[in-house]
């Protein structure tokens, strides 16, 4: 169920901040956009598939000292879709899989000391 999440943090208008609270939003598992709003962008709208919204909010107060949790509501799929069109909204991004090439394999050739005898030489 994708849910839509206000959350309040303290900025002092700083971008360094808002930067920082939108890494530290994004790096929980299930956030699929965000976006500052509020007339000082002092509040992060994130948008997401099974966000735990109370761990987000306390990773943010670790971060800034104070953050509050002003919503929480389901987002239905027509909404979404109109809000990703807008300018200025993040959109997800898809990464293609990580296509691995060829294993290349080391060899080297073993030269063995005992000159009287060359195939019964050993490593050991």
């Amino acid at each position: 169920m994708k849910q839509k999440m206000v959350i309040r943090v303290p900025m002092n208008g700083e971008k360094k901040c808002r930067s920082k609270a939108m890494q530290t939003a994004v790096g929980v598992r299930g956030v699929e956009s965000i976006a500052l709003e509020g007339e000082d962008k002092n509040q992060i709208v994130v948008i997401g598939d099974s966000v735990d919204s109370v761990n987000l909010t306390c990773l943010l107060r670790k971060k800034f000292g104070s953050a509050e949790l002003l919503s929480v509501s389901a987002v239905s799929e027509k909404k979404q879709k109109e809000n990703m069109t807008e300018p200025g909204v993040l959109q997800p991004m898809v990464w293609s899989p990580y296509q691995a090439g060829v294993p290349q394999y080391y060899y080297s050739t073993v030269v063995c000391e005992d000159k009287n005898n060359y195939d019964t030489c050993s490593i050991m």
